[in-house]
């Protein structure tokens, strides 16, 4: 592509909170284009860009999704993200491919958890935003107060540059306060009409706060604003481009999609004040020799690629979307993972519509494309040459902070989970998969309930693996707080040789020490060969105390003393004696249950605080302090882990979306006794119905 097309490139990411009408917007501007010959919908399960089966099913967005459309003689990729905050790791990938952001929010509401997430990674990437209020014939719309309410959030940078005639039912056009005109939508054609009386104040007020705005990004423009001249409406339309591409100002456009208004306005607003890839800046990749490398968006210079997306896909295997930052990728390429240290070769290069896919003979700087089979290459990858190694930094996902425990829901299925796991992680980096050590159980983490429920749903489906769920078992253990002296005896005759094993523990607190065993005999009563039998013993308990089944930490059993008989005494009768000693002898040295204390914290807006802190004292939760963080408050807090487990959907149920948390293991720590009672009961009755 020569350096000149580059201008004539837009690679666009649509956010906003769920239900705001993203997918359905990029129907609708696809179809306008004439990209798709079918105008699908999102209710109906037919919109192109939800093509998951889970997706059509639940009617809502799961999956980035990229198709692209021509415009004006632009090339205008769209790369569609969910709105439900357990997908954000969707909504950072498309961030990551795009230079700029459609940013959603329902007329007939405030601005919501998802806008400002949306917002956070606009700016937190540089991205440049245009904001578009969807569903404007809604019932309860006011395009004009959620443009209020956007300013208010967001400051004066917000510049409105349409304003809604009409709201709710009656809205049927607007003023393009740019150049001054009315258009008046009925039967799905447009046409000029004179601005509406009632609206000559409101024209005035809001083209003032949009001049406020744009005149920023140019001096000479500034001037003029300020000594009261006019400015042009070609005046106009530079600062916003330079604004919007500057991030010095974020323009507001009205839609409904489902009567067709604002349809073509928006596309021309996309071409005319979003920047192209060629107007953003050299991103920075680390060469061979680790030194920092600044690579402007040139299809001449070295190929920098970067995988912003994997998918398994059920007939052409794994597909990887990329986007080329600098050179081209053409079809049956062989080119370097310089992540990886590994080489690839390019099967056929393919432009994304959809589902569908079409091939290209190559894809060069600011374009946007995927690739099946890829055998090495994951998400956050480079794809870059061997003779000029480039490596992007890696994207960064958040942590996922809800647990679930799995299994195998067959035989059948256990030997297929490890590798379909892989898989699925390859497909969402936002979750985690991990063996408990101290309760034995695999792990499932996920950002919240619904990608748990998604996850499994693909497991089944994509690679023919079932599972089944359940709430992770606490990592509790137990420990003394006492010491004593404990005899145990094991006496087996059956006929010929027998069993002998007698000893004397001493079991006593050994703090931080972990498990430890000693001995101090005395005259050879227990001969040194059966000491490692009893040692045994020791570690046989203490990997599932008696109290409730949990390892038992922080105890020394010194063995001193003991008996045994010349014939029938060996290595497992002392094992089997020093087990019952130490049996008795925790119960009767004060033992405790002990539980994981985490240190939390998490992120809210000054409004949630004090239900927040609230519910952290009913979760047996110790407020450490406060801090502020990025315009949201900080709080940090000592938890039990085991008040912890839907801790993340009911924050999030809690703050509307907008709160987040962290939670690293601090310390363990003894459990209250009627806590502790609990789930001692409950180890008893798991023990009794296993018996039986």
């Amino acid at each position: 592509m020569p350096d000149e097309e580059l201008s004539r490139l837009r690679n666009i990411v649509l956010a906003g909170h769920a239900g705001s009408g993203k997918t359905t917007l990029a129907e609708h501007l696809l179809f306008k284009a004439g990209a798709i010959t079918r105008l699908g919908r999102v209710d109906d399960g037919t919109a192109s860009l939800d093509f998951e089966p889970e997706e059509q099913r639940r009617k809502l967005s799961l999956s980035l999704a990229v198709a692209g459309l021509e415009h004006d003689g632009h090339h205008i990729t769209l790369i569609d993200t969910p709105g439900y905050a357990d997908f954000i790791g969707e909504v950072i990938e498309g961030f990551a491919a795009a230079d700029a952001a459609l940013i959603t929010m329902d007329a007939s509401g405030g601005v919501e958890a998802g806008t400002e997430a949306a917002i956070v990674l606009a700016r937190k990437s540089h991205t440049a935003a245009l904001f578009v209020l969807t569903k404007c014939d809604r019932e309860n719309a006011d395009p004009s107060a959620a443009l209020d309410a956007l300013r208010h959030t967001f400051g004066t940078k917000i510049a409105p540059i349409e304003i809604a005639i009409g709201k709710a039912e009656s809205f049927r056009g607007y003023v393009d306060l740019v150049h001054r005109k009315a258009w008046i939508f009925e039967g799905g054609k447009r046409s000029e009409a004179p601005i509406p009386d009632d609206l000559v104040a409101e024209v005035a007020s809001r083209r003032d706060q949009l001049l406020e705005a744009a005149a920023e990004a140019d001096d000479d423009v500034l001037a003029k604003y300020l000594e009261g001249e006019e400015i042009t409406d070609a005046e106009l339309e530079a600062c916003l481009h330079t604004g919007v591409r500057e991030s010095i100002l974020a323009p507001v456009v009205l839609s409904s999609a489902s009567h067709d208004i604002g349809v073509e306005g928006l596309l021309d607003a996309i071409v005319k004040y979003l920047p192209s890839p060629g107007e953003e800046p050299a991103v920075t990749a680390t060469d061979g020799a680790g030194k920092a490398v600044q690579v402007p968006p040139e299809p001449s210079g070295p190929l920098v690629a970067q995988v912003f997306k994997t998918t398994a896909d059920p007939f052409v295997g794994r597909l990887t979307y990329f986007r080329v930052f600098s050179g081209k990728v053409g079809s049956h390429d062989h080119v370097w993972n310089p992540t990886r240290n590994e080489e690839e070769r390019i099967g056929q290069v393919l432009r994304v519509k959809g589902k569908d896919t079409e091939p290209v003979g190559s894809l060069g700087a600011g374009e946007i494309g995927a690739v099946a089979k890829l055998v090495h290459t994951v998400t956050g990858d480079t794809l870059s040459s061997r003779e000029h190694p480039l490596s992007l930094p890696p994207i960064a996902f958040p942590e996922p902070s809800l647990s679930i425990a799995i299994e195998p829901a067959s035989k059948a299925d256990l030997d297929k989970l490890s590798t379909a796991l892989t898989r699925l992680i390859e497909e969402d980096p936002t979750i985690r998969v991990e063996r408990q050590t101290e309760t034995g159980e695999q792990l499932l983490w996920t950002q919240g309930e619904n990608q748990t429920a998604v996850a499994g749903e693909r497991l089944k489906r994509k690679f023919g693996t079932s599972v089944v769920t359940h709430p992770p078992r606490v990592p509790y253990r137990e420990t003394i707080r006492g010491r004593t002296k404990v005899e145990g005896r094991h006496k087996k005759q059956t006929g010929g040789r027998g069993q002998f094993g007698h000893v004397w523990l001493e079991i006593e607190p050994n703090p931080g020490g972990g498990i430890a065993f000693a001995e101090r005999i005395v005259g050879g009563v227990v001969p040194r060969q059966f000491f490692a039998g009893v040692e045994k013993g020791v570690r046989d308990v203490a990997d599932k105390g008696p109290l409730a089944g949990y390892p038992v930490v922080d105890l020394k059993a010194t063995l001193y003393d003991g008996s045994f008989h010349a014939v029938d005494s060996d290595e497992i009768s002392f094992r089997q004696a020093a087990s019952m000693a130490m049996r008795k002898g925790i119960h009767d040295a004060e033992p405790a249950l002990l539980e994981p204390i985490m240190i939390v914290e998490v992120h809210v807006p000054e409004a949630y605080m004090g239900d927040v802190n609230r519910d952290l004292n009913t979760r047996r939760g110790r407020v450490l302090g406060m801090d502020t963080a990025d315009g949201l408050q900080v709080v940090r807090a000592n938890v039990p882990q085991a008040e912890l487990h839907t801790y993340a959907t009911e924050l999030r149920s809690l703050t509307g979306g907008r709160g987040t948390f962290t939670a690293t293991l601090d310390r363990y720590e003894e459990v209250p006794a009627h806590v502790a009672q609990k789930i001692i009961d409950a180890h008893k009755k798991e023990t009794e119905a296993a018996a039986h």
